[in-house]
């Protein structure tokens, strides 16, 4: 089966399975054909990565190098990551490394609940390790002229004139309720719908390190941490 297919093979049992609002499904168990990132109750599986480090950087690293590196990001992540076990939920304090996933991921289905604590709040989910999928407050005034208005949900290091960059219909929940984000990436094209509404529908994402080649073919998620605290919960993957 090719890739244009097989990702329209899997957009009815997909969207079957994220119908339920975030506020109602069940906490961290993950829907038919997925596996849980997050268990709730640690880290585990979970890395700490530096923002916008190119891979193309990390590539270039001797082994040695890439262990320093990596123990200089998790004594980093466990100063501003943490889990309120209490919620079943990951917490970010807005500052510090990124946290990506431990694995590298190819073609993908990601499924993640986020809720943006305080107003006027950015983060994001870097798709192997490349940007971006925003997530930020519609209303941030600092943030109007970016955009900020049009919503989360988009690709927004695209380069401004490609399609993607911003999302196709506004769909944020209020600061401090829950949202759902679900991205579907095959080869260099991504979907996603925010809250199931639709907000990029096949779309390049551009090389934010290298305009001139495509993304690479596997690499790690990261959930961005951008200056205030945000929470990330029912976290999911299929890979296809």
């Amino acid at each position: 089966m090719n890739r244009k297919l097989l990702a329209a093979a899997i957009i009815v049992p997909a969207l079957a399975a994220a119908s339920a609002g975030a506020q109602d499904r069940p906490l961290n168990a993950p829907p038919p054909g997925f596996v849980s990132l997050f268990d709730g109750k640690t880290l585990n599986g979970w890395v700490g990565r530096q923002g916008t480090y190119s891979p193309y950087e990390q590539a270039k690293l001797t082994a040695e190098q890439l262990d320093a590196k990596r123990a200089e990001w998790n004594a980093d992540r466990d100063l501003h990551w943490h889990v309120d076990t209490a919620k079943g939920e990951i917490v970010s304090d807005g500052h510090g490394v990124h946290l990506a996933t431990a694995r590298d991921y190819g073609d993908f289905e990601f499924l993640v609940d986020w809720l943006m604590v305080s107003p006027n709040g950015d983060s994001g989910i870097y798709l192997r390790s490349f940007p971006q999928v925003q997530i930020w407050d519609p209303s941030n005034p600092r943030e109007a002229r970016n955009g900020a208005d049009k919503g989360s949900g988009a690709l927004w290091n695209n380069n401004p004139d490609n399609p993607g960059r911003f999302p196709l219909v506004k769909a944020d929940n209020p600061i401090g309720q829950w949202n759902t984000l679900r991205v579907r990436m095959v080869g260099n094209k991504v979907w996603i719908w925010l809250n199931d509404k639709q907000t990029v529908d096949g779309q390049v994402l551009d090389n934010f390190f290298d305009r001139t080649q495509p993304v690479l073919a596997r690499g790690p998620l990261e959930l961005q941490t951008h200056g205030s605290e945000i929470r990330f919960r029912n976290i999911f993957i299929k890979e296809l």
